[in-house]
């Protein structure tokens, strides 16, 4: 029998092996702790067959299908009008550029074509995975699902550490055992969401904080999303992550192609604290700063439990006085300075200054606080509006809408067709006015609901559109203001992913800034993001939202290992 052809990735301390088939794709041969570099690794020839299976053996490919042979979870689910629903690749191509290895795999039969890219960066020892799906056919293709990764995990793992919460409790851990059953986690909130984090650990018997075998994957992206861990008759596990699909929601058009958010994965033999140092460097490789490198963090000071709405300008320049008497190096106007903006029932939309609170503008008080040696930071919430707005009475129709259902509000509010090529523009030019009119250094960009009626006006659903549209805007507004640094806030931690954090900054971890609550948000945070990017504030005390009371010793304490 001719010796098979082996692929592999060799980084730090992983390894990964593929074994090439004739008419098929890549069999998924091992991904764990590195092997040497003439490990043997058992070939799907060798293997026995169980009984009542196929005749022909199909084993674990990096792109498992459905209704040809492989019953566990699939790579993808898609048809073409009710046919093409059964897909397997029927060539193969791959090349190597480096530590990159890409796959071409092509279904003569369904008309696809995915491609499968394997980045191992050696300096953090992160795997970078995505797929993209092309339709070759003459017909459109419904896509149900598409993994950007499926990862092979050992047959032995016994638990997954993933992570739920809610408001104010975010990152809060979650450790399963893994048995026969699927475990299955799903986000379908819009955004990242409090309640669902796209990345998990699987740990293996015996790891810890500080040692043992530990996988540990995030996807980088900022809404909808799906993970499993299936347990198919093969002797293994494996791992799926990729963006949740709406009903409907992508229909591929002949030649068109779907591209999967990166997955970000890695696997250490130093327990929970080995991932946590790997995606620290990788999170830190996909940060892009003005300037081109990270400057020491400024220490912040916020205004929104000092103030509410309740903004008086000889108020607000005494707490600047005093911010900058205790070494305070940017201060940040919350929620409450634009027009009409009195309570959380109205004006979001309307991004001008409050004419009551700030007859002359905002430049009398950026002024003040410039000339204190301060940096000054300005709350948005460019996604949403209030029905009570000039900007809604104007354009009811630029909500996410749709047809024939009612108008679903939270916190007294909609959320913009991000789609709407006119929205976009509009928010980026009352944006970009604020940015060219004043001395601005820092945005605060919150995100205060969930998504739903996230319809077109074709009446399909547009959550992924949505996201992309987001970080279209971002990525336009930083392009014409390279020095201003963003904060991503969704209600406290809503929004908090790979995705967003390659283009902002810094994240507001929770609402909740009572530090005995925030000790194992900080926690859970840290094994995915690195310390610098993690929001950390001292509150007042008792806490706004618990009523607790602690020392300001132990405030400060908790709240100096992040962004201060």
């Amino acid at each position: 029998m001719p010796r098979p052809e082996i692929i592999t990735l060799q980084g730090r301390n992983q390894s990964l092996v593929w074994e090439v088939v004739d008419g098929g794709a890549p069999l998924w041969r091992y991904w764990g702790p590195r092997l040497g570099d003439r490990a043997e690794v058992p070939a799907h020839g060798k293997r026995t067959s169980p009984s009542f299976s196929l005749d022909e053996d199909v084993p674990l490919s990096i792109f498992p299908t459905f209704g040809v042979g492989w019953y566990g979870q699939t790579a993808l689910l898609a048809h073409r009008a009710g046919t093409d629903f059964a897909q397997s690749v029927t060539r193969c191509a791959w090349e190597r550029d480096g530590q990159t290895i890409r796959f071409i795999l092509t279904d003569d039969v369904a008309h696809i074509e995915a491609r499968l890219s394997f980045a191992l960066d050696p300096a953090s020892d992160v795997l970078t995975l995505s797929t993209s799906l092309t339709n070759t056919g003459d017909a459109p293709l419904e896509v149900h699902w598409l993994a950007a990764a499926t990862l092979p995990l050992p047959a032995d793992a016994a638990s997954v550490l993933s992570y739920s919460g809610r408001h104010s409790a975010e990152f809060q851990e979650q450790v399963e055992p893994l048995g026969s059953s699927l475990w299955r986690r799903e986000n379908r909130y819009g955004i990242t969401s409090h309640a669902d984090f796209p990345g998990a650990l699987v740990l293996m018997p015996g790891s810890t904080d500080h040692g043992g075998t530990v996988y540990g994957a995030q996807l980088a992206w900022s809404g909808n999303s799906a993970q499993t861990i299936d347990t198919p008759d093969e002797g293994l596990r494996l791992w799926q992550l990729g963006a949740w699909l709406a009903p409907g929601e992508i229909i591929l058009a002949p030649g068109e192609t779907l591209e999967t958010p990166q997955l970000l994965a890695t696997c250490s033999t130093t327990g929970r604290d080995g991932i946590a140092r790997n995606f620290h460097a990788s999170i830190r490789t996909r940060a892009t700063w003005p300037g081109g490198k990270m400057r020491p963090r400024p220490v912040i000071l916020n205004t929104w439990e000092g103030f509410y709405f309740n903004h008086d300008l000889s108020a607000l320049k005494e707490l600047a006085d005093a911010a900058a008497a205790v070494g305070i190096e940017r201060f940040v106007l919350d929620d409450g300075w634009f027009s009409g903006r009195d309570d959380d029932t109205k004006a979001l939309g309307d991004w001008w200054p409050d004419h009551q609170k700030f007859r002359d503008g905002l430049g009398p008080l950026i002024d003040h606080v410039t000339s204190k040696g301060m940096e000054f930071g300005l709350w948005v919430e460019p996604e949403m509006v209030n029905p009570d707005s000039d900007l809604f009475r104007a354009h009811p129709d630029w909500a996410l809408r749709i047809a024939g259902r009612p108008l679903l509000t939270a916190r007294n509010q909609l959320v913009l067709d991000m789609t709407n090529r006119e929205v976009s523009d509009h928010i980026f030019a009352s944006l970009d006015a604020l940015l060219r009119a004043h001395q601005i250094a820092y945005l605060k960009w919150d995100h205060n609901r969930y998504l739903t009626t996230a319809g077109r006006p074709d009446g399909r659903a547009c959550y992924q559109a949505q996201v992309h549209a987001v970080y279209a805007l971002i990525d336009r507004l930083r392009a014409e203001h390279s020095q201003v640094e963003i904060e991503s806030c969704a209600g406290g931690g809503g929004r908090i992913d790979a995705g967003i954090l390659s283009r902002t900054h810094r994240v507001w971890v929770s609402d909740n800034i009572d530090p005995l609550s925030r000790l194992p948000m900080h926690d859970s945070y840290l094994q995915f993001f690195p310390p610098e990017m993690m929001g950390a504030h001292v509150g007042a005390t008792p806490s706004h939202c618990t009523g607790s009371s602690q020392h300001i010793d132990f405030r400060a304490a908790v709240a100096l290992p992040g962004h201060f």
